[in-house]
Protein backbone atom coordinates (compact mmCIF):
# COMPACT_ATOMS: atom_id res chain seq x y z
CA UNK A 1 0.00 0.00 0.00
CA UNK A 2 1.02 3.64 -0.28
CA UNK A 3 0.41 6.79 1.46
CA UNK A 4 0.48 9.96 -0.79
CA UNK A 5 0.30 13.05 0.73
CA UNK A 6 -0.43 16.18 -1.62
CA UNK A 7 0.51 19.33 -0.27
CA UNK A 8 -0.41 23.13 -1.22
CA UNK A 9 -0.40 26.61 -0.01
CA UNK A 10 3.41 26.24 1.14
CA UNK A 11 4.37 29.39 3.57
CA UNK A 12 7.66 30.60 1.55
CA UNK A 13 11.01 29.98 1.31
CA UNK A 14 11.30 33.01 4.12
CA UNK A 15 8.89 33.21 6.92
CA UNK A 16 9.40 36.49 9.06
CA UNK A 17 9.50 36.31 12.92
CA UNK A 18 5.99 36.94 14.73
CA UNK A 19 5.09 35.76 19.17
CA UNK A 20 6.59 32.82 19.79
CA UNK A 21 8.46 32.09 16.12
CA UNK A 22 11.79 33.37 15.64
CA UNK A 23 11.74 33.29 11.68
CA UNK A 24 13.61 31.73 9.36
CA UNK A 25 14.93 31.14 6.02
CA UNK A 26 15.69 29.42 3.12
CA UNK A 27 12.51 26.78 4.42
CA UNK A 28 12.26 23.29 3.33
CA UNK A 29 9.74 20.81 4.27
CA UNK A 30 10.39 16.94 4.10
CA UNK A 31 8.84 13.77 5.40
CA UNK A 32 10.86 12.17 8.06
CA UNK A 33 11.82 8.59 8.39
CA UNK A 34 10.57 6.48 11.53
CA UNK A 35 12.98 7.43 14.25
CA UNK A 36 15.59 9.34 12.08
CA UNK A 37 14.95 13.19 12.40
CA UNK A 38 18.43 13.64 9.84
CA UNK A 39 17.04 11.22 7.13
CA UNK A 40 14.39 13.30 4.97
CA UNK A 41 12.52 11.95 2.54
CA UNK A 42 12.34 14.34 -0.60
CA UNK A 43 12.45 18.00 1.23
CA UNK A 44 11.02 20.90 -1.01
CA UNK A 45 11.30 24.11 -0.91
CA UNK A 46 8.77 26.27 1.48
CA UNK A 47 7.66 28.54 -1.62
CA UNK A 48 7.10 25.65 -3.90
CA UNK A 49 3.46 25.46 -5.63
CA UNK A 50 2.88 22.59 -4.50
CA UNK A 51 4.84 19.11 -2.98
CA UNK A 52 3.94 15.77 -2.81
CA UNK A 53 5.30 12.50 -1.16
CA UNK A 54 4.65 8.93 -1.28
CA UNK A 55 5.18 6.66 0.56
CA UNK A 56 4.87 2.23 0.75
CA UNK A 57 3.99 0.89 3.75
CA UNK A 58 1.70 -2.33 4.91
CA UNK A 59 -1.80 -2.13 6.02
CA UNK A 60 -2.48 -5.12 8.60
CA UNK A 61 -6.05 -6.28 9.74
CA UNK A 62 -6.12 -5.90 13.85
CA UNK A 63 -8.84 -6.03 16.01
CA UNK A 64 -9.25 -2.59 16.18
CA UNK A 65 -8.98 -1.93 12.21
CA UNK A 66 -6.22 -1.64 10.23
CA UNK A 67 -3.11 -0.70 11.29
CA UNK A 68 -0.35 0.75 8.88
CA UNK A 69 3.80 0.29 9.29
CA UNK A 70 6.50 1.26 6.95
CA UNK A 71 9.89 3.49 7.43
CA UNK A 72 8.35 6.73 7.73
CA UNK A 73 5.40 5.84 9.96
CA UNK A 74 5.90 6.74 13.85
CA UNK A 75 4.38 5.76 16.71
CA UNK A 76 2.43 2.76 18.48
CA UNK A 77 -0.41 0.61 17.12
CA UNK A 78 -3.57 3.09 17.20
CA UNK A 79 -1.50 6.01 17.52
CA UNK A 80 0.47 6.25 13.99
CA UNK A 81 1.76 9.44 12.96
CA UNK A 82 3.74 11.06 9.46
CA UNK A 83 6.28 13.49 10.42
CA UNK A 84 6.21 16.61 8.00
CA UNK A 85 9.74 18.15 9.19
CA UNK A 86 10.31 21.82 8.50
CA UNK A 87 14.13 23.35 8.35
CA UNK A 88 16.41 25.75 7.22
CA UNK A 89 18.84 24.23 4.45
CA UNK A 90 22.62 26.09 4.67
CA UNK A 91 24.64 26.55 1.49
CA UNK A 92 26.10 22.96 2.31
CA UNK A 93 22.87 21.85 2.12
CA UNK A 94 22.57 20.58 5.68
CA UNK A 95 19.19 20.60 6.90
CA UNK A 96 18.05 21.69 10.46
CA UNK A 97 14.65 21.14 11.45
CA UNK A 98 12.84 23.96 13.39
CA UNK A 99 9.44 22.67 14.04
CA UNK A 100 7.41 19.12 12.28
CA UNK A 101 4.12 18.81 11.74
CA UNK A 102 2.37 15.32 12.97
CA UNK A 103 -0.17 13.76 10.23
CA UNK A 104 -2.16 11.88 12.50
CA UNK A 105 -2.98 8.66 11.00
CA UNK A 106 -5.73 7.65 14.51
CA UNK A 107 -7.43 10.28 13.04
CA UNK A 108 -8.40 8.53 9.36
CA UNK A 109 -12.12 7.52 9.13
CA UNK A 110 -11.80 3.93 9.53
CA UNK A 111 -13.97 3.54 6.45
CA UNK A 112 -11.51 5.56 4.71
CA UNK A 113 -8.94 3.49 6.17
CA UNK A 114 -10.07 0.31 5.11
CA UNK A 115 -11.13 1.68 1.52
CA UNK A 116 -7.76 2.50 0.91
CA UNK A 117 -6.58 -0.54 1.85
CA UNK A 118 -8.56 -2.45 -0.11
CA UNK A 119 -7.76 0.08 -3.40
CA UNK A 120 -3.82 0.33 -2.28
CA UNK A 121 -3.81 3.87 -1.62
CA UNK A 122 -4.74 6.85 0.96
CA UNK A 123 -4.57 10.17 0.13
CA UNK A 124 -3.54 13.06 2.62
CA UNK A 125 -4.45 16.55 0.97
CA UNK A 126 -3.35 19.64 3.24
CA UNK A 127 -2.07 23.34 3.34
CA UNK A 128 1.31 23.81 4.64
CA UNK A 129 0.54 27.01 5.94
CA UNK A 130 -0.97 27.94 9.47
CA UNK A 131 -3.32 30.62 10.19
CA UNK A 132 -0.64 32.60 11.14
CA UNK A 133 1.35 32.33 7.85
CA UNK A 134 3.96 29.92 9.29
CA UNK A 135 5.06 26.45 8.96
CA UNK A 136 1.89 24.41 9.85
CA UNK A 137 3.19 22.62 13.28
CA UNK A 138 1.47 20.03 15.78
CA UNK A 139 -0.52 17.30 15.47
CA UNK A 140 -2.73 17.62 12.50
CA UNK A 141 -6.36 16.18 11.72
CA UNK A 142 -9.51 16.93 9.63
CA UNK A 143 -10.54 19.01 8.79
CA UNK A 144 -6.82 20.53 8.30
CA UNK A 145 -6.49 17.09 6.56
CA UNK A 146 -8.25 15.78 4.19
CA UNK A 147 -8.15 11.85 4.03
CA UNK A 148 -9.24 9.63 0.95
CA UNK A 149 -8.63 6.30 -0.77
CA UNK A 150 -7.58 5.99 -3.76
CA UNK A 151 -6.67 8.30 -6.60
CA UNK A 152 -4.95 11.38 -6.28
CA UNK A 153 -4.93 15.07 -7.08
CA UNK A 154 -1.60 16.62 -7.89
Amino acid sequence: MQIRIEAFALPGRTCTAGPGFPGYTDIHVAVQQRQRSDVLLDPQPGDAASAAWTLDCTASATASGVDLKGPHIQGRPGQRFVYLSWGTVDDTGVFTMFRRAKLMLDAVDPAVLAAAAHSGRLVARLGLTDAKGQPLCAAVRPPVVAWSAGATTL
